[in-house]
């Protein structure tokens, strides 16, 4: 008698789970239907049993797509308080860095960078913030990673180029939040590498000089001629990559240092964010791909 009990139990279970139940489980976890179907019978019609067993078994999916490039994304930037935050959260596509549960998330993550003042993406994550990238995961169906994290305190503005994927974050000395904001501006634009000369390790233009040395060494110039031709490219190398010696983006007439000096301010410190540099993206040859799985 009891084998027949359970299976008509099972049944009685099914018969119970309504359209309505199945559909307000799919709005709140962004599951296909079958699946919030089957998670609620798996789960006796419970709800809340439900949602922490898809967690559970979204944190698995999740993982499994921990192994795929995500380059994509977007940046999450805000200002209050005398402190600016920025993150960069990637993703796989392009397609993905518009959708709005995407962006829901970098708001997200953004909040929590701020509310926290922390900029390691580790302690973040293990605050919370990674059952919500899992379960994002899960809904959008590709990898969804935290990549970084900036936070300054003080005189401080940030610049965030309209497409999301560039960004900057500045201290200054002095100043105000308008000039601040300008300069975030050309640091996106121009992209120096250092505030000043100074800035720059001696290791770094000790490179750019044996590079220089060995150019001019086929010139059958003199010695001392050559040594005046590699100085004059070492300050013309620094100029470029030099926040302070650059033409400012908005008035090619004034350099930024030049501006600063103006407005009784200096830079103490800048941050530039480009969506998804320095990730190599492998590429894919996707009729292969579908070929090998057809074999």
């Amino acid at each position: 008698m009891g084998a027949f009990i359970a299976p008509f139990l099972h049944e009685e279970i099914i018969m119970a789970i309504t359209a309505a139940m199945v559909k307000e489980l799919r709005e709140r976890t962004g599951l296909g239907m079958m699946d919030c179907k089957k998670a609620l019978v798996e789960a006796d019609g419970d709800a809340e049993l439900a949602i922490e067993n898809l967690r559970k078994s979204s944190g698995m999916k999740a993982a499994k797509k921990a192994g795929r490039t995500a380059a994509e994304g977007k940046l999450g930037t805000k200002v209050s308080g005398g402190v600016a935050v920025m993150v960069e959260i990637n993703c796989e596509t392009d397609f993905c860095a518009r959708d709005d549960n995407f962006n829901g998330f970098v708001e997200i993550a953004t909040n929590a960078v701020f509310d926290a003042k922390e900029p390691d993406v580790a302690v973040l994550l293990q605050a919370g913030l990674e059952s919500t990238r899992e379960t994002l995961v899960q809904k959008i169906g590709e990898n969804i990673s935290v990549r970084r994290a900036a936070v300054y305190e003080g005189t401080v503005a940030n610049y965030i180029h309209t497409t999301g994927k560039i960004g900057v974050l500045i201290e200054l000395e002095g100043g105000n939040e308008e000039l601040g904001r300008d300069i975030a501006m050309h640091i996106a634009a121009v992209n120096p590498q250092f505030v000043s000369s100074e800035a720059v390790p001696a290791d770094v233009i000790a490179k750019e000089k044996e590079i220089y040395v060995a150019q001019a060494a086929d010139s059958g110039k003199p010695p001392e001629i050559i040594e005046k031709m590699v100085e004059g490219r070492v300050r013309k190398y620094l100029a470029e990559i030099c926040l302070v010696d650059q033409p400012f983006v908005k008035d090619g007439d004034i350099k930024v240092g030049a501006l600063l000096k103006k407005e009784g301010a200096s830079v103490k410190q800048f941050v530039r964010f480009e969506v998804g540099e320095g990730i190599e993206v492998e590429e894919v040859d996707f009729a292969a791909e579908v070929a090998s799985q057809l074999r």
